[in-house]
Formats: structure tokens, sequence, C-alpha cells
């Protein structure tokens, strides 16, 4: 079964299926978590770390109409990662003829990137992960 989601814009058809490896993977990493290792070495750290094992749960243990949710979160948030490239290779351009670049572009799709990152932590109702964390904080 498929279904008609709306974030941020039309997100389009998407599958209630059960996440393959490369959408939990995507997920981990959007949601700040380092990379979780092959599962079939036995060597994965999700069972070291409670955040990361509730982050695993949580994925494997959605409705379908929460998987519908995620994929729409993924989507928009590839969409977002995508424009930050974009407008990484203008940086070098302060003014062509009457075009004048935005300064606070990148810092601004960084940023807004980085809310809708939290947005799908939230849904998922886990913490964000240590590449999320505030650079600014010291943990000790």
């Amino acid at each position: 079964m498929t279904g008609d989601l709306w974030v941020g814009g039309s997100c389009g058809p998407v599958s209630d299926n059960v996440f393959d490896d490369e959408e939990k993977s995507e997920i981990r990493r959007f949601c700040g978590y380092a990379a979780l290792g092959d599962i079939t070495t036995g060597q994965s750290s999700w069972r070291f770390f409670q955040s990361a094992g509730t982050l695993e749960w949580r994925l494997n243990t959605l409705s379908e109409p929460e998987r519908r949710r995620a994929r729409c979160f993924l989507a928009t948030l590839a969409q977002m990662e995508s424009a930050l490239l974009e407008a990484s290779e203008t940086l070098d351009t302060a003014r062509a003829a009457v075009w004048t670049r935005n300064t606070r572009e990148l810092a601004e799709r960084v940023r807004l990137l980085s809310w809708w990152r939290r947005r799908l932590c939230s849904f998922l109702g886990v913490a964000p992960g240590s590449d999320l964390s505030d650079p600014a904080s010291v943990i000790m």
C-alpha cells in the first residue's frame, strides 16, 4: 500500500514497506548518528549505545503510516542537502551582472537542514545524535 503525504511540498506516493538497509542508514545519518557497522559480523555498534539502540528499535517497529511519514522526511532532507551543494557552488561569486549572492545563504540552508533533521529525531522519539550537537558545547 502507498499513500500520498505532504511535508514541505508534495512528497508524492511513498511506500509503507519495512525500511531497507539503505533507508535505515540515511535515517541514522540524518539523525546525527555514527555509522552502525556490519550487522552480519556481529560487530554493529548500536548494542553499545542506548540512544542508537532506541533508534534501531524505532526503525524496526514503526507503523505503516509512520514509515510513510519518515520516508517523506527522507525525501525532504535529501532535497535540502542537495541544495547545500548547489549553494556552495557559488561561494566564490560576490556579484555577477545584476545578480548578487546572498552571503548568508549557505549558513541559512545549513540551519534549516539541521532544523529538519531535529524534526525527524523528534518524530522518531530519539535524541539527536552527536552530529547534531551544539558545536559550542563541550561534553565531558
